[in-house]
């Protein structure tokens, strides 16, 4: 592993801690940051706007190469950009959640966005920076030969609780542990319905890279991830 410019490539389900651990990890090792499942979220943000429909394949592969993202790889202000317009927020509504995962499976998007995710980490390296990359087919198509591959997954139960006490502080709720324990089978069966479509597609399936190590954070604090993590990115960079 370069001791300049470490490449960390975190892979796993929805609601499994990718982008808080990977945004804690970059931040504390001073490497860059790049979330590859915001990319796919602003395409169909864009492909909504457009007023196509996200399940018609063709309709989506015809315009992969139309729209530019510009992603700010910053770890402690991510953001992300389509045709100069600030989406980092827009990307996360309810609408854009429920139709992701069919624009993420059309093949000529992920050939896109896996070009444009292999330049970013690509400028990364040049600069002598490194980089984070989060995402659900990173260590298998992205970054085949990242220098670090964490797979990082947690009990379904806690990952759905922790995903709608994440959406229930970011509404305002007034009791947000409450309005969690309340949405939690919802966002569950939300969250299974992803991992289905994303495990199942064609094109860059979700899959646990063969060289992967596996960090089960069903017990694990934000904080003890984050520092189990760093911990296994300064070995690799000992035994390189």
């Amino acid at each position: 592993m370069s001791q300049q410019a470490p490449v960390v490539a975190i892979d796993g389900p929805s609601g499994s801690g990718k982008s808080s651990v990977s945004r804690g990890v970059a931040d504390q090792l001073g490497l860059a940051y790049l979330d590859t499942g915001a990319m796919y979220r602003a395409f169909t943000w864009w492909v909504l706007r457009e007023h196509i429909d996200p399940t018609d394949v063709a309709a989506v592969a015809a315009i992969a190469e139309r729209p530019i993202l510009t992603p700010v790889t910053n770890p402690l202000a991510p953001a992300l950009s389509i045709d100069g317009i600030d989406v980092t927020d827009a990307v996360r509504s309810a609408d854009v959640t429920a139709a992701v995962s069919y624009v993420a499976r059309v093949p000529e998007i992920r050939a896109r966005l896996v070009q444009e995710q292999q330049n970013v980490v690509g400028a990364a390296m040049t600069s002598g920076r490194g980089i984070v990359v989060e995402g659900r087919d990173i260590g298998t198509v992205v970054l085949p030969h990242a220098d670090l591959k964490v797979f990082l997954t947690a009990d379904p139960t806690k990952r759905a609780y922790r995903r709608a006490l994440e959406e229930a502080v970011k509404a305002g709720a007034e009791h947000p542990e409450l309005a969690a324990q309340t949405a939690a089978d919802e966002v569950a069966a939300s969250l299974a319905a992803r991992d289905a479509i994303d495990s199942s597609r064609k094109a860059s399936p979700l899959t646990q890279a063969a060289d992967a190590v596996v960090v089960d954070a069903s017990d694990l604090t934000l904080d003890e991830t984050i520092e189990h993590v760093i911990g296994l990115v300064l070995k690799a960079r000992a035994h390189a």
